[in-house]
């Protein structure tokens, strides 16, 4: 039997988060969360993840810089790991302003976790 595929949440709402992981570990997933861009990137040095979703209104380093940062690594493998952007869209940012800074897709909250769940079984089949 294969391992479980691993999944990072960065999401800065303890509701969001703790809702999402509970939603993918019973779909089996390996779940690891953070609450900030800042422990997201830290994370992402060490471990590798096979799809990554990503608040973009985060405290201390923001969603946005995180993919643009996640695209420039070194290590290609991480670099492009696959991204899911959530947001309230607060800011009006396009699905082609996600692409453009590196997500492979966007989720508008509040979260629709069927269509979440088939994202992230999208990513990790």
């Amino acid at each position: 039997m294969s391992a479980p595929k691993k999944v990072l949440i960065a999401e800065d709402s303890s509701v969001i988060q703790n809702l999402t992981k509970k939603i993918l570990q019973q779909q089996d997933y390996e779940i690891k969360s953070v609450k900030n861009g800042q422990e997201l990137l830290k994370i992402v040095e060490s471990e590798t993840f096979d799809v990554i979703l990503l608040d973009i209104n985060m405290p201390i380093v923001n969603g946005i810089e995180c993919a643009k940062s996640i695209r420039a690594m070194a290590d290609k493998t991480k670099a492009a790991t696959p991204l899911i952007a959530i947001t309230g869209n607060a800011l009006n940012f396009t699905v082609d302003y996600f692409k453009s800074v590196g997500f492979n897709e966007y989720l508008q909250k509040p979260l629709n976790f069927d269509l979440l769940l088939d994202m992230v079984k999208k990513y990790t089949s």
